[in-house]
């Protein structure tokens, strides 16, 4: 069995919430990939360290990503512009269940201002524990890249 790798990044607002996912990360097995903000700072834009993790997963070098900023919203539109990235912002375990389940997320983003550290530690889990169900809902997502292609 290959060693999954997650890459995680965030900006200042969701600094203090990815440290805490990073531990659980690692305890799960997962090789985790800091990609910033390095330290809890002034105000930075997200686009800047959302895109290295996202990168990482459209090269193929990290299973799954997570993105962290105030809301999740923003990394979230910025990580759903790149039509092989699947990201779904998640405030419970529920939706982290079924966005792997149904759609296939390949990205979980978290608001560092709007959840908990109890509520993403448990959606993290349940994120990365949860296997794609294919079936209908592949089709649906065939037909989504189907969208994509037709309208570049």
């Amino acid at each position: 069995m290959s060693v999954k790798k997650l890459a995680i990044a965030s900006d200042h607002a969701g600094f203090s919430l990815k440290q805490v996912l990073i531990d659980l990360a690692k305890n799960m097995g997962f090789m985790v990939e800091d990609l910033g903000v390095d330290e809890k700072t002034a105000s930075v834009d997200y686009p800047d360290y959302g895109i290295k993790a996202i990168k990482s997963v459209l090269a193929g070098e990290s299973t799954f990503a997570v993105l962290l900023c105030g809301t999740g919203i923003g990394m979230s539109i910025l990580a759903n512009r790149f039509p092989e990235i699947r990201a779904a912002v998640c405030h419970t375990e529920f939706e982290a269940e079924v966005a792997r389940k149904h759609n296939n997320a390949n990205v979980l983003c978290l608001g560092g201002r709007v959840i908990g550290e109890e509520i993403a530690t448990r959606c993290l889990k349940v994120f990365l524990e949860t296997e794609f169900e294919a079936g209908r809902h592949q089709r649906r997502l065939d037909k989504l890249a189907k969208l994509y292609q037709t309208h570049q």
